[in-house]
């Protein structure tokens, strides 16, 4: 099991999804504020600025949660920026960083307006941006790559051979840091702090002789750090120790951790036929609801559910596209599966929500936040006709 699904298998079962229309993820709001405060520990005991990753976490219903811990949100895009200066930062102060691998000029002159640090890419991208991020009085920052990798699955190891992610050491000058601000290396996917601290190190022998020039360096995203055998203590002794070498802010970008094992996806059986092996055809899919589950690839844990053959009946599970291969998985159950059956997906609440798309025009999952003070589930959104049509022209 996942360390996300061991989080919220405990949440998961204090859930009453039995009258919720189906396919719909659901938040837990108590999960989602005990990793907001270990965040927050973090934060403070390391003299450091978490900002919550949009990329992983978008859940802009819960931001009024969010902003009560964290200083702010990262944005992979404009719209990502937007979001964050007008769903949760807005009014209150919290701080935008944006960083893509490129961006137009058109969206640039978007973007002025709604970041506070903005990182770009390669030193031609500050060139081409550099005078109208200064006539904002925006800190700017250079994304590096350090080529060190720590990430196993080459589709997300953003240090890996021939990256598109950051500039190499072999390619910066220190002509190119002239106006940047700050640094920014992103190394990490489902990390603990050792990790980080490998990383740091080959970060510092490439880049260490930029560092005392800069005003902040930003470490990136892939810290698990809500996870139960994270090691916190550690991270914060890194933070201060750096902290204390180059007298320099640090910040951290974690998405995946601000919303580990914080929430379901909850899936009803439409139909069940045998073909070579019993199989069940459920509402929801793994290619535009679950896409990781293909692309990583990953197996979700589903409450009740074991390993093919470990209870009495195996189910292969499949989605609702025309896609061969939009199959979940095989799981095996203590009685076979019936139509209305209701099967609740385990920590479906990072990089799930922001990864769906409406291929075949499958309806998108609803999106709900459970209270546990009350066990009152709230629908904040319904998906329709209009989401698939208005995506197309």
């Amino acid at each position: 099991m996942s360390a996300g699904a061991a989080l919220g298998a405990e949440m998961a079962a204090a859930i009453d999804v039995s009258a919720l229309e189906t396919p719909c993820f659901v938040t837990d709001l108590g999960a989602l504020e005990q990793n907001l405060a270990t965040l927050l520990d973090v934060q403070e005991r390391a003299g450091c600025t978490i900002l919550l990753a949009l990329k992983g976490f978008a859940q802009w219903s819960t931001f009024p949660l969010v902003r009560r811990y964290l200083a702010g949100a990262t944005a992979s895009s404009v719209a990502e920026a937007r979001l964050a200066r007008e769903e949760l930062c807005g009014d209150a102060g919290g701080q935008v960083h944006a960083y893509a691998p490129a961006y137009s000029d058109g969206e640039m002159a978007e973007l002025v307006t709604l970041a506070d640090h903005i990182v770009l890419n390669s030193p031609a991208q500050w060139r081409r941006h550099r005078a109208v991020i200064e006539a904002r009085g925006l800190s700017a920052g250079l994304r590096v790559n350090h080529e060190h990798q720590e990430v196993e699955v080459a589709l997300y190891d953003p240090a890996g051979p021939c990256s598109r992610l950051g500039t190499t050491r072999a390619n910066l000058t220190a002509a190119d840091l002239d106006g940047i601000d700050g640094l920014h290396f992103h190394t990490l996917c489902q990390k603990n702090s050792d990790a980080l601290g490998r990383a740091l190190a080959a970060f510092e022998e490439k880049f260490g002789a930029f560092i005392p020039q800069m005003k902040w360096v930003n470490f990136g995203g892939g810290h698990h750090i809500t996870r139960p055998d994270y090691d916190r203590d550690l991270l914060v002794q890194l933070v201060q120790d750096f902290r204390a070498r180059w007298k320099v802010p640090v910040y951290l970008e974690p998405g995946e951790a601000v919303a580990l094992g914080a929430g379901v996806l909850v899936a009803s059986v439409m139909d069940t036929f045998h073909n070579g092996v019993d199989i069940a055809i459920l509402d929801t899919s793994a290619t535009a609801h679950m896409p990781d589950v293909l692309e990583m690839p990953y197996r979700p844990v589903i409450v009740g559910a074991g390993d093919p053959g470990v209870k009495a009946h195996t189910v292969r599970l499949g989605g609702m596209t025309c896609l061969a291969g939009d199959v979940i998985g095989d799981y095996s159950f203590d009685r076979p599966l019936a139509v209305g059956d209701k099967l609740v997906f385990l920590d479906m609440a990072h990089y799930t929500m922001v990864k769906t798309s409406t291929f075949n025009g499958v309806r998108l999952p609803s999106i709900a936040t459970h209270d546990p003070a009350t066990s009152r589930i709230t629908v904040h959104k319904r998906f329709g006709y209009r989401d698939y049509r208005d995506r197309l022209s």
